[in-house]
């Protein structure tokens, strides 16, 4: 593992770019805070080091994406995350995303389907001596092992929403799920009402690598 160094160049980018992401409308401070402590350039290849803290999308590998830090930010605030929370994520990507909502006091449960993005976002909680639980597997089969969820994390496009993890998503949960078959997808809210009903809201178009299944039932 690359040696990690957050300079004092790097703190002060990353303080822009909350600051950036507060004038778009992020109002959780909290949310804030959790950037404030989580260097994105630790998450990036030396390459992009200097493009770190702009609001911009960077390939990490496997051909998926570190969502930009807005859309991070963004779905995060959907979440309504109160500390102590289960949060299944779909999709750890680079684990950018699975650090920021250990730093909020969640409790994550984070599936990858890519083993080399699984075992770099493993060695990015562990570098944070974050108790997150994080699987090799197929994000569309959820972590039933582990359910009822008091939050769903969904970091890429689903053609359609996954019918398991509604049922994985404890009543009164929240699912944040990106929906579309297309190159841009709905931001969708969903509230679990009870066994067979939900709420749906919707928050504007995004664009997300696809969330493609996996035949592993790996989940150690």
């Amino acid at each position: 593992m690359k040696h990690l160094i957050d300079t004092y160049k790097h703190k002060g980018k990353r303080k822009i770019l909350i600051s950036e992401l507060a004038e778009m409308g992020i109002k959780d401070h909290r949310i804030l805070d959790a950037f404030d402590a989580t260097p994105r350039h630790f998450f990036l290849d030396l390459a992009f080091d200097e493009q770190a803290y702009t609001n911009t999308a960077f390939q990490i590998g496997a051909g998926q994406t570190i969502s930009h830090p807005y859309t991070v930010a963004f779905q995060t605030e959907l979440l309504e995350l109160n500390k102590g929370e289960k949060v299944l994520e779909i999709g750890s990507g680079s684990g950018f995303q699975t650090c920021i909502l250990c730093q909020m006091g969640a409790k994550v449960f984070s599936i990858e389907r890519h083993l080399s993005l699984h075992q770099k976002a493993k060695k990015m909680t562990d570098f944070f001596n974050f108790n997150a639980k994080l699987f090799f597997g197929d994000g569309y089969q959820g972590s039933p092992a582990y359910a009822p969820f008091d939050k769903i994390l969904v970091t890429c496009g689903a053609p359609d929403i996954p019918s398991e993890l509604v049922k994985q998503l404890k009543i009164g949960g929240i699912m944040v799920i990106p929906v579309g078959e297309g190159a841009e997808q709905k931001m969708l809210k969903i509230v679990k009402i009870q066994e067979g009903e939900v709420s749906l809201k919707e928050y504007g178009t995004f664009k997300f690598v696809p969330m493609l299944e996996h035949k592993v039932n790996s989940q150690k």
